[in-house]
């Protein structure tokens, strides 16, 4: 059964074309290629996709596990080497320090300090004694007069 308006006419065309109407636009979404793929494809192609993003992503991963460890074995180089700095800086500390206590060492001690002036001071005065009984008060120095000059 055909319709009478879609039967093709064999009658010669008088009257004046009408206006065909413009054809539908179709839809952004279904705007697709000519050649649009089984859903199964795309699936398919998705998965490989994200498949990529998860090794992509194990190699970061790795990658940043990788830098950690370079990090931390940096850290520690260079803890080390500070460490072995500050040793150096104290054998030289404990160096000085051993030689300063031995010339102090050598010093004579408080004992023999008090000693020392006690025997200079008993023989200072055993010697002013011994130049008065003597008479050798002209062996000591004349005290100047004001306004002379010694000779």
């Amino acid at each position: 059964m055909t319709d009478a308006s879609q039967a093709p006419s064999t009658a010669p065309n008088t009257a004046t074309p009408k206006a065909v109407p413009p054809a539908p636009l179709p839809p952004p979404a279904a705007a697709a290629p000519s050649n649009a793929l089984p859903a199964n494809q795309l699936f398919d192609q998705l998965a490989r996709i994200e498949d990529k993003c998860s090794r992509i992503e194990d190699k970061y991963a790795r990658s940043e596990a990788l830098l950690s460890r370079v990090e931390d074995k940096v850290e520690n180089a260079t803890s080390r080497m500070n460490e072995s700095a500050r040793q150096t800086d104290l054998a030289a500390l404990r160096a000085e320090m051993r030689g300063i206590a031995e010339r102090t060492r050598r010093l004579p001690g408080t004992g023999a300090l008090v000693l020392t002036a006690v025997i200079t001071a008993i023989l200072t005065v055993v010697l002013m004694v011994a130049v008065e009984r003597l008479n050798l008060v002209r062996l000591l120095p004349q005290p100047a007069a004001i306004g002379t000059t010694a000779q």
